[in-house]
């Protein structure tokens, strides 16, 4: 497979106005096409996030990764989306997902429900987004018509077939959440499974004449000559699985950073990933990557 690669960063880190702009223009100036940001309690809070993030840069896009739709209804986020796509000049590319912390829902005080019923909540919330920007009488309207693109992340096969039905993005994040875990502990999948996830998402998408993009969600990205010292820190996280099979998960980025590009292109070959994101704390490492890929 090939395609053009995207790469963002999604920022989780809170912080002042001065420092929330340094780091947005830093992610620019490091190649990354889009800033994204959380939807977790303890993090920045999207919109005006984002809002910052268009302000303090040019090029990139600005967007969310994911939103919890348990916290949203969506008549109030409709007026959320426009405003920020106006804000932003058109930049805004909207993330969706089911959530997947029961904690942070009890601590808002809001419903968690059986994960059909979150499922079936996004599905409201998507519907109901497109619902209300498809009408012309609706206000605020968004720069980009109908409305901004939209992502979708997730696992199930419920939520990829929403992906493949309704989303410009399927986001695939590599792993699926531990049953009863309320603090949204996550077990990773194989690249095996995620082999089958993909496989089960394109078939859903298989009459679309554009299918979605493909995004991966990376855990991990560790520059350095030995690949196995680069995992110690991960090792605790999968006591299950030996070095090996650690080495050969997807969402893990591990090695110089000429064998990382090397992975990240194996990877869009394997699976068809053209979207990349990775987590704040890798911003500077995986801007190495950004530039072999670009370049090398």
């Amino acid at each position: 497979m090939a395609g053009e690669f995207r790469f963002g960063v999604n920022m989780i880190t809170p912080g002042g106005a001065d420092e929330w702009r340094a780091k947005c223009r830093r992610a620019e100036e490091l190649g990354f096409d889009v800033i994204l940001v959380a939807d977790h309690l303890g993090m920045p809070s999207p919109f005006p996030a984002l809002v910052a993030a268009a302000e303090a840069t040019r090029r990139p896009r600005v967007g969310t990764f994911v939103l919890n739709a348990g916290f949203w209804n969506p008549a109030l986020l409709a007026r959320e989306v426009a405003t920020t796509d106006a804000l932003t000049g058109g930049r805004l590319e909207l993330g969706l997902g089911t959530g997947y912390v029961r904690a942070e829902h009890d601590t808002a005080g809001l419903p968690w429900g059986s994960p059909g019923q979150r499922v079936d909540h996004l599905r409201h919330v998507v519907e109901e987004l497109d619902r209300l920007f498809d009408s012309a009488e609706y206000r605020p309207r968004p720069v980009q018509r109908p409305r901004p693109p939209l992502l979708i992340g997730g696992n199930g096969n419920r939520v990829l077939g929403l992906a493949a039905e309704r989303a410009d993005t399927t986001a695939f994040t590599g792993a699926r959440s531990v049953p009863g875990d309320k603090d949204g502990r996550l077990q990773h999948i194989t690249p095996e499974e995620l082999d089958e996830r993909v496989a089960f998402h394109g078939g859903a998408a298989a009459d679309r004449e554009t299918p979605p993009e493909l995004n991966l969600l990376v855990q991990l990205v560790a520059v350095t000559d030995d690949r196995r010292a680069g995992i110690q820190s991960f090792k605790e996280h999968l006591p299950d699985l030996g070095e090996e099979e650690i080495l050969a998960l997807p969402l893990l980025l591990v090695g110089t950073v000429r064998e990382i590009a090397d992975q990240v292109r194996a990877q869009r070959e394997r699976y068809g990933f053209t979207y990349i994101t990775v987590l704040e704390p890798y911003l500077e490492m995986f801007g190495a990557v950004i530039k072999e890929l670009r370049t090398g």
